[in-house]
């Protein structure tokens, strides 16, 4: 597949949903990770990202607004050992779970599939970096309907490596607007990370994200030979 500039990657559509970025810096220094939500609703709409422990968790902006706290209140980012979890929902946890009874990525996910929250099916898109003894390697997972079946669900998952420096892969939620939404389709996308510095990296994805959309972001760096990383957050509701 074709490298996509990430700006465009991210903005070609006004509605991607949730995303995950996961790739390595020019430079070859960092493993680089976002995630970004969106929403349509106000309750889907009245969030932001907090610092958790070495992760970060989703909560309600105003209290008082929130409706329904199901598949929208979760930890997105959860660290076990080496490993860095990435998710759309609380399979952040089945994970992170599964990692402590020697479970593999793929093996914890099996207990879980798509979001019911029908007629849209969301699909959950999960990523998880692992670094150990100066090596990096990350893989990507998507489970989803088939076709908007509930009765079947597809499960994919993309390993990378030893990856390619300035290079990731985005994988997202949703081809875009809709009623129902249409779930993404096809392998993650390669996208160019263009830059060695979070602020660079965060400014270009926050900006990319439709204006009216848009809810929250998270951007990770962490130093490949000594697992020190730093974190930023941007939240549109202040």
């Amino acid at each position: 597949m074709k490298t996509e500039i990430l700006k465009s990657a991210i903005s070609q559509t006004t509605y991607p949903g949730r995303g995950i970025v996961l790739g390595k810096s020019p430079n070859g220094k960092f493993a680089v990770a976002a995630y970004f939500i969106m929403g349509r609703s106000e309750n889907s709409r009245n969030r932001i990202f907090v610092e958790d422990g070495d992760g970060i968790r989703t909560q309600a902006f105003d209290a008082s607004k929130m409706t329904d706290p199901s598949l929208i209140i979760y930890s997105p980012v959860r660290v076990w050992g080496n490993r860095t979890i990435v998710t759309n929902g609380d399979q952040t946890d089945t994970i992170y779970e599964g990692f402590a009874n020697d479970l593999t990525f793929e093996q914890a996910l099996r207990a879980r599939e798509f979001e019911n929250d029908a007629p849209n099916f969301t699909p959950r898109i999960s990523g998880v970096m692992n670094i150990h003894d100066g090596i990096f390697n990350y893989a990507l997972s998507i489970l989803k309907s088939d076709g908007g079946d509930p009765q079947s669900c597809q499960r994919f998952e993309f390993s990378y490596t030893n990856p390619s420096q300035g290079k990731g892969h985005f994988l997202h939620t949703y081809l875009g607007d809709g009623n129902p939404l249409p779930s993404f389709e096809g392998e993650p996308v390669p996208v160019e990370i263009a830059t060695d510095k979070i602020d660079e990296f965060t400014d270009l994805i926050w900006n990319a994200l439709n204006a009216e959309n848009k809810i929250s972001l998270f951007t990770r760096f962490i130093e490949i030979a000594s697992g020190k990383f730093e974190s930023r957050i941007v939240n549109k509701n202040k």
